[in-house]
């Protein structure tokens, strides 16, 4: 895993406490008038006003484009672009989830390079000119989106999530404060958790990995695995959620620098067919998908099983490997992480579709990435046992 690699990221991170008030400057040495792309609850929370005012302090003028639903797709990019060249702007602002930045993402390269965003997907088609400026604000501890060069958008027309990935999308700033995830509802920092916990094990057990990307891999799970249950149990811990902000920060630098794996492979098309949103489907998928790859990467997980429970330090690299399995699952039950079939999603729905899903997951690249490979049966297999897995159950060897 020490491969020749290029370490993307952000020009400028502003990270922690009070740092949204910075979006202001920040913007103003980007542009003079912002679209604000954003969705209906950022607007309710009054995240968005607080961001006008800063921009306004700062004699930026803006407008808003608030129509994102929780997973983002072509519509919205097309528009939100449409807004933007309409209000002649020439700077983008993203407030909320991966489905704002990822949407943001789209219309920043597309308003210089122009096209679908199909167009540049599995690189077809590359951004030949530079994006408008886009400053990235998370409002949820859990996508990493804002430090990611990779952007998720639905093809509304065959419902597929098509995966972009290339420079031209990574954000040109992001705005890490943690005071913004405080009004995430329990469930959301339940799922957006374990997603970001999902790209800190996949990029760590990939076969893009490297030495930077394992750092910032490592350096995550350490923040997350301590941090995501209390961040749950109690929304007033500051320390818990700052720290969860800068695990999923480190949690997207990492993926974005190696890749994802099986999990994201598997998960794109429940997320386009079930509209399950992004972070519980990979939920759903990230322990079975670890007892599917444990073979091929047992020291790998065993690093994460000694960080779940530092005693595994005196374990064979086998028995920390279970460790980390049976401590995911673990986490997953409590917090109340749903399978598909619990989700409401019908069995004979899911099982006339399995034969998509292994399809597209396979066309998106990512299962490919995986330490162990699997067959197309064998996903049609793992998908299965998803549908109604139980977290409780031993791992059986």
């Amino acid at each position: 895993m020490n491969i020749p690699t290029a370490f993307q990221s952000p020009s400028v991170i502003h990270y922690g406490k009070g740092s949204f008030q910075e979006v202001g400057k920040e913007t103003a040495q980007k542009g003079k008038k912002a679209l604000i792309i954003s969705d209906q609850m950022m607007d309710q929370l009054g995240y968005i006003e607080k961001c006008r005012t800063h921009l306004q302090e700062e004699m930026v003028d803006s407008v808003t484009y608030t129509g994102v639903g929780s997973e983002p797709t072509d519509q919205f990019v097309e528009e939100a672009l449409q807004l933007f060249h309409q209000k002649e702007c020439d700077v983008v602002l993203s407030i909320g989830g991966g489905s704002c930045i990822d949407t943001a993402k789209s219309v920043a390269v597309l308003s210089t390079n122009g096209g679908y965003i199909g167009d540049y997907m599995g690189g077809k088609k590359q951004a030949a000119y530079a994006p408008a400026p886009h400053i990235a604000i998370p409002t949820t501890a859990g996508t990493g989106s804002e430090a990611t060069d990779v952007t998720i958008i639905t093809n509304t027309a065959n419902e597929v999530k098509m995966m972009v990935k290339q420079p031209a999308f990574l954000p040109e700033a992001a705005i890490v404060d943690p005071e913004l995830s405080k009004s995430a509802p329990a469930k959301v920092k339940a799922a957006t958790g374990v997603d970001a916990l999902s790209h800190a094990i996949e990029a760590y057990i990939s076969q893009k990995a490297h030495a930077l990307s394992d750092m910032m891999s490592l350096s995550a799970m350490e923040l997350i695995v301590p941090n995501l249950q209390k961040t749950y149990d109690d929304p007033e811990d500051v320390e818990a959620q700052a720290k969860m902000a800068l695990g999923a920060l480190q949690a997207g630098w990492a993926f974005s620098n190696s890749s994802v794996c099986l999990v994201h492979g598997m998960s794109r098309p429940i997320g386009a067919l079930f509209h399950v949103p992004h972070g519980f489907s990979n939920a759903m998928l990230l322990p079975a998908v670890m007892e599917f790859s444990r073979e091929a990467a047992i020291d790998r997980l065993a690093d994460l099983g000694r960080i779940f429970k530092p005693e595994a330090k005196e374990y064979s690299n086998e028995a920390a490997a279970d460790i980390a399995i049976s401590s995911v699952k673990e986490l997953c039950r409590n917090l109340q992480i749903p399978n598909l079939q619990e989700w409401g999603i019908d069995q004979a729905q899911f099982e006339s579709a399995v034969d998509k899903m292994v399809k597209d997951a396979f066309e998106s690249g990512s299962p490919e990435k995986n330490p162990r490979v699997p067959s197309g049966e064998e996903m049609k297999e793992l998908y299965r046992i998803c549908y109604s897995y139980n977290y409780d159950e031993e791992t059986v060897r």
